[in-house]
């Protein structure tokens, strides 16, 4: 074996040891009653340097979350709401009226798909976005953690949820193996979906000066052409690879990919 391809492998291996261990609540469920397409079920991630909040809800509801809450009196609480389109970052007024939403935005969409008429959302953020409105997630995250929630059936604009489609619960977390870790050091280059079949993008693509795919053998496949912040993996067989990731700064970093 080459020597470049055994430290590509020790260097692979020491990332992935090092950036595995994540923390999960896995799904909660929120709201189970009135059939299929009006429950309501969150689930919160936790790496080292990244939030990732899934929300699975009604197609046709905003959907909202609040940390370190028992409630909307509150005030100051930290929520993340979903409108259909996008993640916004809001407070609590400490009055039940809809949260205000802060001056800075934090959260990232990285999937929304609905199917049959339920969507599945994922946003990630920073644990500590600096924002003084923003709740700190600690690593290992903080457990249990308080957690408000509530949605507003058949309407995406923001307002009174009703009285039946908010409610409080407390969640643990739990240490897991991150087999998808999307987070590539301190500059939050993200790769999302993954796994994937025909597409793969990166978060700040812009960080990126060059990328070279190598099978789990260490073989090297190809060097890689960002068409923007994407490329295809079409012509890949399903597999698990890495990528060798050469950052504008010069420095290295490993992430790895499963193909389906």
């Amino acid at each position: 074996m080459k020597f470049k391809t055994i430290l590509l492998l020790i260097g692979f291996l020491a990332f992935f040891n090092v950036k595995s261990q994540a923390y999960s609540t896995g799904t909660v469920p929120l709201f189970s009653n009135g059939g299929t397409n009006l429950t309501y079920s969150a689930k919160i991630d936790v790496t080292n340097t990244l939030v990732t909040v899934t929300l699975i809800g009604p197609s046709t509801s905003w959907l909202g979350l609040a940390f370190n809450a028992t409630g909307m009196s509150n005030a100051g609480s930290d929520v993340v709401l979903f409108d259909g389109t996008n993640f916004t970052d809001r407070n609590f007024t400490g009055s039940f009226t809809a949260p205000t939403t802060d001056a800075t935005q934090n959260w990232t969409v990285t999937s929304n798909t609905v199917a049959s008429g339920v969507r599945t959302v994922i946003g990630t953020r920073a644990l500590n976005t600096g924002d003084a409105n923003d709740y700190v997630f600690n690593f290992p995250p903080n457990s249990p953690l308080n957690i408000a929630y509530a949605r507003r059936l058949g309407s995406l604009t923001v307002g009174y949820h009703g009285a039946d489609s908010c409610g409080t619960t407390a969640v643990t977390f739990s240490s897991t193996l991150g087999t998808n870790e999307t987070v590539l050091d301190s500059k939050e280059i993200i790769l999302y979906p993954n796994p994937a079949k025909e597409m793969v993008s990166f978060k700040n693509a812009n960080k990126i000066k060059s990328i070279d795919l190598y099978e789990s053998t260490g073989r090297k496949v190809r060097s890689v052409k960002l068409n923007g912040d994407s490329f295809t993996i079409s012509d890949l067989r399903s597999g698990s690879y890495y990528l060798e990731i050469t950052l504008q700064d010069g420095s290295l970093t490993y992430e790895k990919l499963i193909k389906e």
